[in-house]
C-alpha cells in the first residue's frame, strides 16, 4: 500500500492546477496495466486501493507536452518498483509486430543469414569462439538445424574449450534456453534448468534440458567460457545465468543488463500511450532466485574489451590442469615421507581432477588454493601444499661485530629467582651457519645460563627453521661419555633411515643430564622446534609446559611441478615412529597443560622437590610408556575416594626391557623377586601404587610418588642407557602429581605404601 502511495503521489503531483490537458483516467489505465501485467504481483500490494483513490480525482493533468508526460510517468513507476525496465511511453501509430514467419527462401539464402548472424572461428590453442547476436528459437532451430551443423557446430565440436561471446547479444527466443544449454549437458539425467513465471495466464513453467538434440553435445568436461557485457540482456543473460549456476560455465566481462526473458508493450486506455512491462519472470531452480532487474554477476569481472584475452588465458590453464594434477600426484607418491599415505594420496587427486571438481579453476591462485586444500584433506598433513619458489638469499659477509649484534637479537637469556635459566629464541638456523658462529653464541648467550641450576627454553614462538643443528642443541643436556640415539629419521626419496646422535665434542661446555630443562610450548610452536621437544620429551631430559604444538613437519623440499611456474611443498623426512606416533600432524602435548601466556610463571613456580631431586630425573628416565587402567586395587569403602581417582590410580607400570646391558642388569637384579616377570623382550614389573592406610597415612601424593620414583633409579642408576628412556615417565608422574592429588588432600584421604617396600 505505501509503494502504491508514493506511486500515486508522483503523478497526481500535477493533477492540482487550474488548466490541464490530459484526462486524470490515464493514470487509472496505466495503473490497470501495471496490476494486471507486471511479472511480480508480490510488489503491488494495496494497488487496487490506490486506484479506486485516484479515479476519484477530476483535475485534469498540466503538462501539455505528450513525451514530458511519459517522461514523468516513466519516473513514477521505476522509483515505485525499483525497476528500470518498466516503460511509459508516447508513440501515436504505434503497429504491434507481427512474430515473423519463416521465409520459404533457398538454402544458400539461409546459409548466408546463419552467417550474417553468428561468427564462428577456431583459435590458437584449438580453441573454439563462437559470436551469437541472436539467439533463435527452438521451431527455428529445427528448420535450419542441419545448416547450423554444418556451418557452425561441426566446427566447434572438435576444439578443447569453447568461448560463447553473448557481449553484444540483445535478444533470443525463451524456447531457445533449453535448446542451447542442453548441448553443454548430458542426456541423462535431465536437468531442471530453469522455471518462468507467467503473469498473464498465472502459470510456471519448467524448463528441463533436452534428451535428444540435432547433432554431438559438446559435453561437460571441456572448458566454456561466457563473454558478457553490459549491453547483454535478456534471453542471453538466462543462458549465462543457467550454465553459471549449473557449474558449468564460467561467466567473462561485465555484469549484464538487468533485463527479463518477456517483454511486452501494452497501449493504456484509449491514448497513444503505452506501458513497456516485463509479463514474465526467470526464477532459477539452483539459487531460488532470478537474474532480473540486477543482471548476471560475472566469474571474473573484466572491462567487456578485455574479456576475449582473459577468457583465452583461464581456458590455456584448464587445458593443463589433467596433466599438472598427474605430475602433482606423481611428486607425492615418489616423495611424500609417509609412504603408505602417499600413494592413496595421489590416486585420490586424480580422482578428485577426473570428476570435475577442476572444471571452473580460472586463475592460477584459484588452482594452487584448491591443490593445497585437496592435499591437505586427502593426507591430514597441513605441511603438504602448493608452495612458491622462493630464490636464495645472495651470499652475505658480515662483520664480527654484525654477527655479534645479530646473535644479541636471536637469543633471550635471564637468570631468574633461584637460578633459573631462561633461554628464548624464534627460529632453528642451519647447522653450517650456526656452527659458523658457535664461539660468538657461546660468549654471548651459552656462558649466561650454563652455570645455573636449571633451565627454562622458551619455544612458545619458535616457528621452526633446519633441524640440522639439532643434534648439536640436545648434545648440550646431555653427558659427553657416550653418545646417544636422539632420533631416527627416515628419508623417503631415498627409502634410508639415519640415526640423530650427539655430537661428541661441542664448543663451550655442556649442561650435562642431571639439571632440570623446562620447555615452554605453544600452537605456534612448530617444525624443528617440535623435533627438538620431541626428543627432548621422549628422552625424558625435559619438562613440558604450555600447549600442544602445532603438528608441523621436518622442513619439507619444494619440488617444480612438471615445466610449469607451479611448486609443491612436501615433507620428504619423519621422525622415529617405531614405537608410536610422532609429532608430525599431531602436535606433542605438554606434560603440564596450561595455556601459553602462563606457561612461564607455572615453569618458575616448578621448583624445590619437583625439579631438584635427582632420584626423580633417574625415575623420569626409566619409567614406562603405557599406563593401563587393569583392576588391579583392592575394593575400597565407598564414598572414601571418586571412581574416576581409582581408575586413574590404578597403575599397572610397565618396565620394559629396553636394550643391552641395560636390563641385563634390571633383569639379574630383579629376576628372582616373584612380583617381576622376564622374558627375551621385556622384563616387567607391576607396582601396585594404592593399598591400604599405612605408613603414608596423611601424607600427600606427590610425595609417595616421589618415592616410587626413588626407587626405580636406585635399581639401574650406574647403567642408565639414556637414549633408551620411555617419554611416558613424565606422563605417569605428572598425572600422579596434578591429576589426582587432589582427591587425596582431603581430611580421610588413605595413606598409601608400595611394593618396593616388599621388595
Amino acid at each position: 500500500m505505501a509503494q502504491a502511495l508514493v506511486l500515486l503521489a508522483s503523478l497526481l503531483v500535477f493533477g492540482n492546477v487550474a488548466q490541464c490537458s490530459f484526462s486524470p483516467t490515464i493514470i487509472v489505465d496505466m495503473a490497470k496495466v501495471l496490476m494486471d501485467n507486471y511479472c511480480s504481483p508480490e510488489k503491488l500490494t494495496g494497488m487496487e486501493e490506490a486506484i479506486a483513490a485516484a479515479s476519484s480525482n477530476t483535475e485534469i493533468l498540466s503538462i501539455t507536452d505528450p513525451v514530458m508526460l511519459a517522461a514523468v510517468l516513466t519516473d513514477g513507476v521505476k522509483t515505485t518498483f525499483s525497476d528500470s525496465r518498466v516503460k511509459v511511453s508516447y508513440e501515436p501509430g504505434f503497429v504491434p509486430p507481427a512474430a515473423p514467419a519463416m521465409p520459404d527462401i533457398p538454402p544458400e539464402q539461409v546459409a548466408a543469414m546463419i552467417k550474417s548472424t553468428a561468427k564462428v572461428e577456431v583459435l590458437d590453442g584449438n580453441i573454439g569462439y563462437l559470436k551469437i547476436q541472436h539467439i533463435i528459437g527452438e521451431e527455428m532451430a529445427q528448420k535450419v538445424g542441419p545448416l547450423l551443423i554444418e556451418f557452425i557446430w561441426d566446427k566447434i565440436l572438435p576444439t578443447s574449450g569453447l568461448i560463447l561471446d553473448f557481449r553484444y547479444t540483445a535478444s533470443g527466443e525463451l524456447s531457445g534456453i533449453p535448446y542451447i544449454v542442453s548441448y553443454f549437458t548430458n542426456p541423462d539425467p535431465l536437468i531442471h534448468i530453469d522455471s518462468v513465471y507467467d503473469r498473464a495466464s498465472d502459470l510456471t513453467v519448467e524448463l528441463w534440458s533436452m534428451p535428444t538434440l540435432l547433432g554431438q553435445r559438446y559435453g561437460t568436461s571441456k572448458p566454456l567460457i561466457i563473454l558478457t557485457s553490459k549491453n547483454t540482456l535478456g534471453i542471453a543473460e538466462d543462458v549465462a545465468y543457467c550454465l553459471k549456476n549449473l557449474k558449468r560455465a564460467t561467466i567473462v566481462g561485465e555484469n549484464t543488463a538487468g533485463g527479463t526473458v518477456k517483454m511486452s508493450k501494452i497501449k493504456v486506455g484509449d491514448t497513444d500511450f503505452y506501458v513497456t512491462v516485463p509479463v514474465a519472470k526467470s526464477i532459477n531452480p539452483i539459487t531460488g532466485k532470478s537474474w532480473e532487474v540486477d543482471g548476471v554477476a560475472a566469474d571474473i569481472d573484466v572491462a567487456a574489451e578485455d574479456a576475449l584475452d582473459v577468457a583465452l588465458s583461464i581456458i590455456k590453464l584448464r587445458t593443463q590442469i589433467p596433466a599438472l594434477a598427474q605430475d602433482a600426484a606423481a611428486l607425492v607418491a615418489d616423495n611424500y615421507a609417509f609412504a603408505n599415505i602417499a600413494d592413496r594420496v595421489a590416486e585420490e587427486l586424480k580422482s578428485v581432477v577426473e570428476n570435475g571438481e577442476y572444471n571452473l579453476i580460472s586463475t592460477k591462485e584459484q588452482l594452487e588454493a584448491k591443490l593445497s586444500e585437496d592435499l591437505q584433506q586427502l593426507s591430514g598433513d597441513k605441511c603438504l601444499k602448493t608452495t612458491t619458489n622462493t630464490p636464495a638469499l645472495p651470499p652475505m659477509n658480515p662483520t664480527p661485530e654484525m654477527f655479534i649484534e645479530l646473535v644479541k637479537v636471536t637469543f633471550q637469556t635471564d637468570v631468574l629467582e633461584n637460578n633459573i635459566g631462561y633461554l628464548r629464541f624464534d627460529m632453528f638456523g642451519d647447522f653450517e651457519h650456526v656452527a659458523a658462529i658457535a664461539q660468538i653464541i657461546v660468549e654471548h648467550v651459552w656462558n649466561k645460563v650454563v652455570d645455573t641450576d636449571a633451565m627454562i627454553i622458551d619455544l612458545r614462538n619458535n616457528l621452526g627453521g633446519q633441524t640440522s643443528s639439532i643434534s648439536g642443541l640436545c648434545s648440550y643436556f646431555f653427558d659427553g661419555d657416550k653418545q646417544i640415539v636422539l632420533d631416527r629419521i627416515y628419508d623417503r626419496p631415498s627409502n634410508t633411515t639415519k640415526d640423530l646422535l650427539t655430537l661428541s665434542e661441542l664448543t663451550g661446555r655442556r649442561y650435562g643430564s642431571k639439571k632440570t630443562v623446562i620447555i615452554l610450548t605453544s600452537g605456534a610452536t612448530s617444525g624443528a622446534a617440535e623435533e627438538f621437544v620431541f626428543i627432548m620429551k621422549r628422552l625424558g631430559r625435559a619438562m613440558i609446559i604450555g600447549e600442544p604444538t602445532r603438528g608441523g613437519c621436518h622442513p619439507p623440499e619444494t619440488f617444480r611441478v612438471g615445466e610449469s611456474d607451479m611448486f609443491l611443498s612436501i615433507p620428504i623426512h619423519h621422525s622415529d615412529n617405531a614405537h608410536g606416533a610422532s609429532w608430525e600432524g599431531a602436535g606433542i602435548a605438554p606434560h603440564i597443560p596450561v595455556s601459553a601466556d602462563a606457561a612461564l610463571n607455572t615453569a618458575k613456580g616448578m621448583k624445590g622437590g619437583n625439579l631438584g631431586e635427582k632420584k626423580l630425573t633417574h625415575f623420569l628416565l626409566h619409567m614406562v610408556r603405557n599406563l593401563t587402567p587393569a583392576p588391579l586395587l583392592p575394593a575400597r569403602s565407598q564414598g572414601s575416594i571418586s571412581s574416576g581417582s581409582v581408575c586413574a590410580l590404578r597403575l599397572h607400570i610397565k618396565l620394559i626391557a629396553l636394550y643391552n646391558t641395560t636390563f641385563a642388569r634390571f633383569q639379574e637384579d630383579l629376576a628372582p623377586r616373584p612380583f617381576f616377570k622376564s622374558t627375551q623382550e621385556e622384563t616387567g614389573a607391576c607396582w601396585i601404587a594404592l593399598f591400604h592406610e599405612t605408613s603414608f597415612k596423611g601424607c600427600e601424593w606427590p610425595f609417595a610418588s616421589l618415592m616410587i620414583g626413588a626407587f626405580a633409579s636406585a635399581r639401574a642408576e650406574e647403567d642408565v642407557e639414556e637414549e633408551r628412556s620411555c617419554q611416558g615417565a613424565f606422563d605417569l608422574y605428572f598425572v600422579l602429581d596434578n591429576s589426582v592429588q587432589s582427591e587425596f588432600k582431603e581430611d580421610h584421604a588413605p595413606g598409601y605404601y608400595t611394593v618396593w617396600k616388599a621388595l
